[in-house]
């Protein structure tokens, strides 16, 4: 049977007991190992492999030997205990395999954890956990974590008094990295605070944000749409050292500018457009902030000079294309209100 999304982080962490199969799959490949370790601690426990009660079966050999699965599942263990057969990268031409050892599973044999990649629903591997009441298929979604997910994962690492502020910031976070990535940030948060009994900031999250390229690029724009003229150069030159490209610079600036001239322009007021499009934390307080400072008519002239930028950027005429535009934010900053 498939299981619903909204259950799924659930019964990873607490499946239901006595299914002999359970398949994991989804494009996310390391989505897909966390949900795999999740689930695997949760049958058996961490320490399974050190007591001899996991048995991993890489796909190729169990092409070469099939009749290994079903042994791997009845073999009785040295040590007392619930036993798990894991078989991971499994492709779909394994699924007559699968099939078999299911249908020969019998109360006391060993749960079977299959884990594969992206499967389609016409796939026979796919069907086979699907159609089967013995078993569970549980798709692995490429879903940002939500709220409930990020404060269950704070629980667990015994953050508790954290401010709805930061928690947003954290959602935010969650939506731009990579699972393995936003894990280490929850963990690296654990570790900042530990001993600290004050609430958990906007600014404790920033402390330990992993600091990136993109946020480079988030400086030198945040710059431009402040105005610092000092700190434009310095921020551009640094860019190009990072090997960053003039056109793809100009297009970040444009989205930011389009997206302060959405803001400005909504007759709601930009805290409201904010809201609406799910923006939270540090970037929405910039973004409302400079929206407000800008106002619409000033947005205008300044997508007017992105505008022009892009046009020579893209036109024929050899143009040395990082000066011209370090030019034009150096033009937009002016334009900012004092």
């Amino acid at each position: 049977m498939k299981l619903a999304a909204r259950d799924t982080k659930r019964f990873l962490s607490q499946p239901t007991p006595g299914k002999p199969a359970i398949l994991l799959y989804g494009f996310d490949a390391m989505r897909v190992s966390l949900a795999r370790v999740t689930l695997v601690n949760a049958l058996v426990g961490a320490k399974a492999a050190d007591d001899m009660r996991l048995d991993r079966i890489a796909a190729a050999d169990l092409r070469k030997e099939p009749a290994r699965l079903l042994d791997a599942m009845k073999a009785q263990g040295f040590f007392p205990g619930p036993r798990a057969v894991l078989v991971e990268d499994v492709p779909n031409s394994l699924a007559s395999v699968i099939g078999s050892a299911l249908t020969d599973w019998r109360e006391g044999d060993a749960t079977l954890v299959v884990v594969a990649g992206q499967l389609k629903p016409a796939d026979s591997l796919r069907k086979l956990f699907e159609s089967a009441q013995n078993a569970y298929a549980v798709p692995i979604y490429d879903d940002p974590p939500s709220r409930s997910e990020i404060e269950q994962d704070l629980a667990k690492a015994g953050l508790k008094n954290i401010s709805s502020a930061a928690v947003n910031a954290l959602i935010a976070l969650g939506s731009e990295l990579d699972p393995g990535d936003f894990a280490q940030v929850i963990n690296k948060l654990s570790l900042y605070k530990i001993g600290d009994m004050t609430e958990t900031s906007i600014a404790d999250i920033q402390a330990i944000a992993p600091i990136t390229t993109e946020a480079s690029l988030d400086d030198a724009i945040r710059a431009v749409a402040e105005g610092r003229l000092h700190e434009v150069a310095p921020q551009l030159q640094r860019l190009t050292g990072q090997g960053s490209n003039p056109v793809a610079l100009c297009s970040a600036i444009a989205r930011h500018f389009r997206m302060l001239h959405a803001a400005s322009s909504d007759g709601r007021g930009p805290e409201q457009w904010a809201e609406s499009s799910r923006m939270f934390g540090p970037r929405r307080e910039q973004i409302v902030a400079q929206a407000r400072r800008w106002g619409t008519a000033l947005l205008e002239r300044a997508l007017d000079v992105v505008m022009e930028t892009d046009l020579t950027l893209r036109s024929s005429k050899p143009a040395p294309a990082q000066a011209v535009v370090e030019r034009a934010c150096l033009r937009i900053a002016m334009l900012c209100p004092k």
